[in-house]
């Protein structure tokens, strides 16, 4: 039986690391995860806000208990688990009475005689994909036999729409590699603004990560995309999602570091080149990336999201007022109410950033939770200033990834040391890099 004294530095713990494995690469997450004792992880699971990619690496690796504990979650929202919106819903919605004569038509014969064939159901969902994935689902709920090799072969050979893309992903069932590949392969010409949705859809669904994502969507300027999607109407990213997937890009152009002349190449090359991001920045870094194909100008959508990626150095002016609202994030007000409030009208003034909560306000683990400077929300969606949460965001992978890098064992010194530091975040990594003391206290 824990004392209360232990379950209080477990919870403290949970929330802590949850923090930092918004910002940790995948094997960095499942190794930080193994490392926490069963108290520990069963409050991280449980009762913290956890990012997409930590839910589908927990939901990989971790056993029925972390899937348990995850479904109770109430902070865990669109996952593919017990009691939480996904493709449970899809399964529940009867086949339309007015489609089985549409099918019977096409197919000429009843769809109910005898499973599908593999080229009958793709037959369908080629027809039937175009709207999204509510019809291709009604499809697949048919009894078909259909393997996934074969799938991906007829898609490899002529794609197929998005909604049907997405409607395997959804009930399909495939195989890891099987939706790498499909992330991988290219899409239909009649996809237009619907291109994000599968890719979309199979992080929410728990399927893969953003780093996965980064890793297989090819051609490179639609992962640029999806760090910065258009704004549009239907399947979003949530701000959480945004940014892991921020994130994530922001991880494969860290090659590229501040040179401008790399990521002008970078915006002249990405519309032309067929392969997946790391590739081309890569091949951007030792100079070998071949001409660009004339692939046009860029679009004002893809120049918008190098343009959010691009590193600047710009800081806000606001004179004395700046340097009161900085020595502010220091010196925590009488209530937390007021914190807020202050913190919030510093930031619509301009005087601000998301960079300066996380380079100034103390302590760290405060400044890494929205929450503790934006004021709580009921859905990790609804806080009304993105901008300083993804600027916030990507100056803390920017830190954290310059003290720690891959590292495993230094992450995990920072996420012992985080709920009992009293210092800033850069305090703690310049502690922790130089090996003295972490206590954050004189």
């Amino acid at each position: 039986m824990s004392t209360a004294e232990e379950d209080r530095t477990s919870r403290r713990l949970a929330w802590c690391v949850a923090h930092l494995l918004r910002h940790a690469p995948d094997h960095v997450v499942t190794d930080m995860i193994g490392r926490l004792d069963e108290p520990t992880r069963k409050y991280l699971c449980r009762d913290e806000w956890l990012s997409a990619s930590t839910v589908t690496l927990l939901l990989r690796h971790g056993g029925a208990t972390d899937r348990t504990f995850i479904a109770r979650n109430p902070r865990v929202v669109g996952r593919p688990l017990p009691g939480l919106p996904g493709p449970a819903r899809y399964a529940r919605r009867r086949t339309p009475p007015e489609l089985l004569p549409v099918l019977r038509a096409e197919l000429g014969r009843d769809p109910a005689e005898e499973p599908l064939a593999t080229t009958e159901l793709v037959g369908l969902l080629r027809r039937h994909g175009r709207r999204g994935p509510r019809v291709p689902l009604d499809i697949l709920a048919l009894r078909h036999r259909a393997d996934p090799g074969a799938l991906l072969a007829e898609h490899l050979r002529e794609p197929l729409p998005t909604g049907a893309v997405e409607a395997l992903l959804l009930a399909a069932d495939l195989p890891l590699e099987t939706v790498h590949a499909f992330l991988a392969a290219p899409q239909g010409p009649s996809d237009g603004r619907s291109w994000h949705r599968p890719a979309v859809r199979a992080v929410r669904m728990g399927r893969v990560t953003h780093e996965e994502l980064v890793t297989h969507v090819a051609p490179a300027y639609r992962t640029l995309l999806l760090a910065r999607l258009p704004d549009t109407a239907g399947l979003r990213w949530t701000l959480p999602e945004q940014a892991g997937m921020q994130t994530a890009v922001l991880r494969a152009l860290r090659p590229l570091g501040d040179d401008p002349r790399l990521w002008a190449e970078l915006l002249r090359h990405a519309p032309g080149h067929r392969g997946p991001l790391p590739a081309l920045v890569a091949a951007l870094t030792d100079g070998t990336v071949p001409e660009a194909v004339d692939a046009g100008a860029p679009g004002t959508d893809l120049v918008r999201a190098v343009r959010h990626l691009t590193p600047t150095a710009g800081e806000p002016y606001g004179g004395v007022e700046r340097e009161l609202a900085l020595t502010s994030l220091a010196v925590p007000m009488d209530s937390v109410v007021e914190d807020i409030r202050w913190v919030r009208d510093c930031l619509d003034r301009g005087l601000l950033t998301g960079q300066d909560v996380i380079r100034h306000k103390l302590p760290a683990c405060w400044a890494l939770d929205q929450d503790h400077w934006l004021g709580d929300v009921d859905h990790p969606d609804r806080h009304n200033r993105p901008a300083a949460v993804l600027a916030s965001h990507a100056e803390a992978d920017r830190l954290l990834a310059l003290a720690l890098d891959e590292d495993p064992e230094a992450w995990w010194t920072v996420a012992r040391t985080l709920p009992e530091f009293a210092g800033t975040l850069p305090h703690l990594l310049l502690r922790v890099t130089e090996g003295g003391s972490v206590s954050g206290r004189s």
